[in-house]
């Protein structure tokens, strides 16, 4: 049986950093992919840290066609009816590490660096870290429509008897927040862009239809299972958006459903939030990754 990597479900981890590289040139995908793979345990896990390691579908599919499901990296920019965009900054690989503290988080992410130096460099670095226990930096509830870690594999890790079984797709995307146009808003006007209230997170009866709720409605779309976090400074912050799913067209409607593609509404969150990155990954099984490091 196919297990999915352990820190896409590792929980109250409080410091974060993702590290999206690109694949030098000359190389092979073979390569970047054995160095990748060859970081797993035990060293990644000294001190406490948890690696996620994923890779752009493309890549995996030229050396793994067979444990490689349907899934597209994030190639195009994702334009709105009205010339919104989601930008696609699709690369190479990504490694997510998370932890108990910060400390660790860089020295781990200092020695992937240096291992995978010959093959890949890095193209995006963010890191991250919770806020107020559960809640972004629009001061909502993050992932009230979670599932819980116990129904979490179901919407979220490839089934077996599927190509890339014990895998997952993640969308990675990172959000900047304009902080002084929401914070000039009322509660209750945040409150009808999100289309739930601020302190219970409870869903409101009367949502309009482009309230983030509506926009991005998972009995509508499907279950994915979201590890968001806050990233950045005092200054220019936002949130890092990360969603697992065991099928990518879930992760695509919703952000087609945000730009407004499917019926002309967008996503009134997106009046305060623009995403300034965007890209797939397949996150192979544990027992892929051995495979590829060949231990």
């Amino acid at each position: 049986m196919s297990t999915s990597q352990s820190g896409i479900f590792a929980l109250g981890t409080a410091s974060h950093a993702y590290l999206e590289f690109d694949a030098r040139q000359g190389g092979t995908a073979g390569e970047l992919v054995v160095a990748v793979a060859s970081l797993r345990e035990p060293r990644t896990t000294m001190g406490g840290v948890n690696l996620v390691a994923g890779f752009r579908p493309e890549l995996w599919r030229a050396l793994v066609a067979d444990d490689a499901p349907e899934v597209e990296g994030f190639n195009r920019d994702l334009l709105g009816p009205d010339g919104y965009t989601m930008p696609a900054t699709q690369h190479d690989a990504v490694l997510w590490l998370s932890g108990s503290a910060y400390d660790v988080i860089f020295d781990t992410a200092r020695a992937a660096i240096a291992a995978l130096d010959a093959f890949a460099s890095v193209a995006e670095e963010t890191s991250s870290w919770p806020y107020r226990h559960d809640r972004d930096l629009t001061g909502f509830i993050d992932g009230s429509e979670n599932p819980d870690l116990i129904d979490a594999p179901e919407f979220a890790v490839i089934p077996e008897g599927s190509p890339g079984a014990g895998g997952t797709i993640l969308l990675l995307q990172k959000w900047s927040h304009d902080a002084t146009a929401w914070e000039s808003l009322p509660v209750a006007r945040q409150e009808q862009v999100i289309g739930r209230t601020k302190d219970e997170s409870v869903e409101l009866e009367d949502k309009p239809p482009e309230t983030h709720v509506a926009r991005t409605d998972q009995d509508r779309f499907g279950k994915i299972f979201r590890r968001n976090m806050p990233y950045g400074t005092v200054t220019d912050h936002g949130t890092m958006f990360v969603g697992f799913s065991a099928e990518q067209q879930r992760l695509t409607a919703m952000l087609e459903s945000m730009a407004g593609l499917t019926d002309g509404v967008r996503d009134a969150l997106t009046n305060y939030a623009r995403p300034l990155t965007g890209a797939y990954y397949f996150v192979p099984s544990t027992q892929s990754l051995r495979r590829c490091s060949g231990t």
